[in-house]
């Protein structure tokens, strides 16, 4: 039987890469993974071939890539790449490049990685948070959902995903716990005792492998994912049982984490200052039973930690 294809964007990232394996680790699962790259001759996109993923060549930066990419493709996953670039204008650019690609193609079922307005919570002239260029408050989150309406206004049978932060920050995006002055190990977050919705990098591919399997029971709809709902202390706590060393939970306020200056400080310290003013709301958006429904094996922190805990740099 011919097995249908995902076209996934992204497919050497974090999200893209996640859904590429889930995928390919169930080859009786009825999908064949189309993994999209700019590069197909890097050393992640060798892998992917070499694990039995189609290669293709696509940038989401050209629509006409991406409707070749695309073309005869069952499903899409859709996602930006804000990090990259730290352009709202462009991540808008490149999610209506992939709603028009997916609409020229015809596929059955995209999937469109995006987040809250935070805008409809906090507006604009709200002072509890300074606005950022002018037009957000939450630029990675606010550019994503002005994005949503590409894909509903050409038509797109689309799933809204709703993802969560990454536990993979603490590695890559200079999240883990740093040493003070006293020597202690410290894990810094602005969210006080509310509670942090987040996930490894890699289950959200595999749940978004389980919205594909569900089909039209979420078509049109809005999906929110999480692996575990932890405040800053639990996890802190998990981290000094991983690590063997104590760990202590430093709540600095939203204000100090904008002004730790690194690039986009002030966009996370927002983000965070969003999701724990609204806890509620944005826990809710996200339920673990249906992720776990999604995603069987979807990893607590605890469990990610017992696999990564050594990639952490903690200096």
């Amino acid at each position: 039987m011919d097995k249908k294809i995902i076209a996934v964007a992204g497919a050497t990232g974090a999200q893209g890469g996640g859904l590429t394996r889930a995928i390919l680790a169930y080859p009786s699962g009825g999908f064949a993974v189309r993994a999209l790259t700019r590069d197909v001759n890097s050393d992640k996109s060798k892998a992917l071939a070499a694990a039995g993923a189609e290669v293709v060549a696509a940038d989401v930066d050209d629509v006409e890539s991406l409707k070749k990419a695309f073309k005869g493709a069952y499903g899409a996953y859709c996602v930006t790449f804000f990090w990259d670039h730290f352009s709202p204008e462009k991540e808008g650019q490149q999610a209506r490049n992939m709603a028009i690609a997916a609409k020229d193609a015809g596929v059955k079922h995209a999937i469109w990685s995006t987040f809250e307005d935070s805008r409809k919570s906090i507006p604009l002239s709200d002072n509890r948070m300074p606005t950022l260029q002018g037009k957000y408050k939450v630029p990675h989150f606010d550019s994503k959902a002005d994005a949503d309406h590409y894909f509903t206004e050409l038509g797109v049978p689309v799933t809204f995903l709703y993802t969560s932060f990454y536990w993979d920050n603490l590695i890559y995006f200079g999240m883990g716990p740093k040493k003070g002055a006293d020597g202690k190990l410290a894990f810094t977050l602005p969210m006080g005792d509310k509670k942090l919705p987040a996930m490894a990098a890699s289950d959200i591919g595999a749940c978004a492998n389980g919205i594909f399997k569900r089909g039209a029971e979420f078509i049109g709809k809005t999906v929110g994912v999480a692996g575990e709902h932890l405040t800053g202390a639990q996890m802190a706590a998990d981290l000094s049982k991983a690590l063997g060393q104590e760990v202590v939970y430093n709540a600095v306020t939203p204000d100090v984490y904008r002004s730790f200056g690194f690039p986009g400080a002030d966009d996370l310290g927002n983000m965070f200052q969003f999701k724990a003013d609204f806890q509620s709301l944005y826990c809710g958006n996200r339920p673990l039973a249906l992720s776990r429904s999604l995603n069987p094996k979807l990893q607590t922190f605890a469990q990610w930690l017992g696999v990564n805990k050594d990639r952490i740099p903690l200096s």
